[in-house]
C-alpha cells in the first residue's frame, strides 16, 4: 500500500463538511454546481462529489469584501 501525503489545502472534504463550514446546505451547494458560481469541487464518481480546502479557500476569499459597494477589484495589491 502506498501512503499518500497532503497538506490540508489538499485534503478532500465532503459536500456535508463544506455544508456546515459555510452555513448552507448540500442542496445549496448542489445548485451551485449545476448553475455554477460554487467552489470548484471532484467529481470522483457520478454521485461522488468532494471539496478541496484549497478551492473553498480561494472562493471565499475571491468573495471577501469591505464594503457593499466593494466591487472587489482593487487596482493594485496592499
Amino acid at each position: 500500500m502506498v501512503a499518500i501525503k497532503t497538506t490540508n489545502e489538499q485534503r478532500l472534504v465532503t459536500e456535508k463538511q463544506v455544508g456546515k463550514l459555510l452555513s448552507v446546505s448540500p442542496r445549496t451547494l448542489r445548485n451551485w454546481r449545476t448553475r455554477g458560481g460554487g467552489p470548484r469541487f471532484v467529481k470522483i464518481s457520478g454521485r461522488c462529489i468532494r471539496y478541496r480546502i484549497a478551492d473553498i479557500n480561494e472562493w471565499t476569499k475571491a468573495r471577501t469584501k469591505r464594503s457593499t459597494s466593494d466591487l472587489g477589484i482593487l487596482p493594485f495589491e496592499i
